[in-house]
């Protein structure tokens, strides 16, 4: 027994370490890098999807593209990666600009839907990128909202270039709605005047601690906290950094905070806290029986009307 607990131990204190640096890197591969094999992009299947979703979006691409009006655009970010980007003028000469920002595992075409809106019915111009590692973008692996907020304040640079003299504002849905908040708490111009986050979550870490749970039935300890050292090496970041929930509390702009009461992907609960955190301006709207990321699916005419009297009111 004194050999055992002399030699055993360490022995089995190392196996127990490198079980859980490979669960952890398991974790992180399954959250951050989820395609089998070499990512890849389908623009004919997306396209599919987005009008089985939304059937009038059909004429309103093809009518945009025969025109000329939906352009690519590209730029290089601090890490030297490519990333691609949709932009459209409004189709009267305006003076606003809205960068709308996808979700997790999405592509800027996916939601051209909320591009349509603010172009189509709201007279905005629009800037819609491809976050990194999704759509034609390049990259190594889901930023989760956070290092985007800095590709995405780079984008915003973008259309203030393409759309000189502009008022601009960022939309994000899901994912996008925590890049959102992610740069709303950062540095901006004078030209960014308001925000709309709709269905974010409070952190990385709550997110992930949530999905670990439900899919594997984990608690958070101590896997969480190996794979965010996994990512800190990997990536550069952590899942506690990673917080919309500290990030709004530095935003002074207003945000509008929309949220399904459907919601079980990013839970209902996280818009409370993110709302109490955000100072004034701020506004909420809970939509009613919505699953996640679907609140102008089921509310369009509603969702446009919320959108257009928000931005009435602070796109000045």
């Amino acid at each position: 027994m004194k050999k055992f607990l002399k030699y055993g131990t360490p022995v089995v204190v190392v196996l127990l370490l490198v079980v859980l640096a490979f669960a952890g890197n398991y974790m992180l591969k399954f959250s951050l890098t989820p395609y089998d094999g070499e990512r890849t992009f389908n623009e004919e299947e997306v396209y599919a999807e987005l009008y089985e979703d939304y059937p009038f979006m059909e004429e309103w691409v093809d009518s945009m593209k025969t025109e000329g009006a939906l352009k690519d655009t590209t730029i290089v970010n601090r890490d030297g990666d490519k990333l691609h980007g949709y932009f459209f003028a409004a189709p009267q000469a305006t003076d606003k600009t809205v960068v709308v920002v996808h979700g997790y595992k999405d592509c800027a075409i996916e939601f051209f839907f909320l591009g349509r809106m603010y172009n189509h019915d709201l007279n905005f111009n629009v800037l819609m990128p491809d976050l990194y590692y999704h759509g034609y973008s390049e990259g190594k692996a889901v930023q989760m909202g956070w290092k985007d907020r800095l590709d995405v304040l780079q984008w915003m640079d973008v259309a203030a270039q393409l759309f000189p003299g502009t008022k601009m504002m960022v939309h994000g849905v899901s994912m996008g709605a925590a890049t959102t908040m992610n740069v709303s708490g950062e540095e901006l111009e004078d030209y960014v005047k308001c925000f709309i986050e709709d269905c974010g979550y409070t952190s990385v870490w709550d997110e992930f601690k949530k999905e670990l749970k439900e899919q594997f039935g984990l608690p958070a300890f101590p896997l969480m906290h190996v794979a965010s050292m996994v990512c800190k090496w990997k990536y550069g970041w952590s899942f506690q950094e990673a917080a919309p929930l500290k990030q709004v509390t530095k935003c002074k702009l207003p945000m509008l905070f929309i949220h399904g009461d459907a919601d079980t992907f990013v839970p209902t609960w996280m818009v409370y806290p993110l709302y109490e955190a955000k100072p004034e301006p701020k506004e909420i709207w809970i939509t009613a029986g919505v699953k996640h990321a679907e609140s102008y699916h089921d509310y369009p005419v509603e969702y446009t009307q919320k959108v257009r009297e928000f931005t009435a009111k602070y796109m000045k």
